[in-house]
């Protein structure tokens, strides 16, 4: 902010793809926090009638809502990356970030809000929907070597309201101006999968202030395509039955592991992966497909994950 004595504006940034009802939802819970400037949709060339809904849109109490509408289905990769630019160039000093099937508890942001000037990049729990004492996404506690599960556990490892150096990016976090200028928009070029924690990871490397506040929350729904067992229960991998999803994680997330975590992190990515489709889920379609996405990443080719677009 250029008046630290003025309020922040604030631009809630929303990327949607082909989920009108769940859409509507988000939006009506939107108009219902006075904190929001602005709500920026960003419409990934939906084919639901999402983009007819959001062009006839009346005007209401409230945010204004804006829709950017993409030409192309570009991920939410590409929609946070337009979405986030798109943001700062309408003068957001906080920019509030969500997927369209998540939704803020009504106090939410105001819970965040607190923390402007201390924090960089900060965010809510993230609860599941289905069952909101528990995360939607398990998260490791500074110190532990461990995952938790339980939202009992990450209150009571909190410090002063916080869990410092931990967020569940894009699902309610927010990022200030100052760090986009630092660190840039989101890789558009991931699709999906791994931009948001490779734009985590390099805000941690560029020195951003990053928490969750733990009595802010956000509900997503629970998935099942994280964390299923291997190798008799020591470890979880990332299985999805989406060829998609799968092309995808296991592209970005070598290069994440590549460009961070360094090469031994890497190999061994490459190695449990080879065991899960070899032994813990059988799969030679699996392998190839594994294989053939890593050794892209590896040349900089984010163009294969197309094979598997719908249309």
């Amino acid at each position: 902010m250029s008046d630290p004595t003025q309020r922040p504006r604030i631009v809630a940034v929303v990327v949607t793809y082909n989920r009108l009802g769940l859409l509507q939802r988000l939006l009506a819970r939107l108009h219902e926090v006075p904190e929001v400037d602005r709500i920026l949709v960003v419409d990934n060339a939906s084919t639901d009638g999402t983009g007819e809904w959001l062009a006839d849109l009346p005007a209401a109490p409230g945010a204004h809502v804006t829709t950017l509408a993409l030409p192309a289905n570009v991920g939410g990769a590409g929609g946070f990356h337009a979405g986030l630019d798109a943001a700062v160039a309408d003068g957001a000093d906080l920019v509030w970030l969500m997927d369209d099937d998540g939704i803020p508890e009504p106090d939410c942001l105001a819970r965040l809000l607190p923390y402007a000037g201390e924090l960089d990049f900060w965010g809510p729990a993230v609860l599941a929907e289905q069952d909101p004492q528990r995360l939607c996404f398990p998260i490791r506690l500074p110190g532990r070597a461990s995952v938790v599960h339980a939202m009992a556990e990450v209150t009571a490892a909190a410090r002063d309201g916080l869990i410092a150096d931990v967020v569940i990016p894009f699902n309610g976090v927010l990022v200030t101006r100052e760090l986009v200028g630092r660190i840039g928009l989101p890789r558009e070029e991931f699709f999906i999968w791994g931009d948001d924690v490779e734009y985590l990871w390099r805000a941690r490397e560029a020195g951003a202030r990053v928490a969750t506040v733990v009595d802010s929350r956000f509900l997503h729904p629970a998935t099942d395509d994280l964390g299923t067992p291997m190798m008799l229960g020591r470890t979880t991998y990332n299985h999805s039955s989406s060829d998609l999803k799968h092309y995808c994680m296991a592209r970005n997330n070598l290069v994440n592991l590549r460009d961070y975590r360094g090469s031994l992190h890497a190999l061994a990515f490459v190695v449990k992966t080879l065991w899960f489709y070899t032994f813990t889920r059988p799969s030679l379609g699996r392998l190839r497909t594994s294989l053939a996405a890593m050794w892209a990443g590896l040349r900089g080719d984010y163009t294969g994950h197309r094979r598997f677009l719908d249309g």
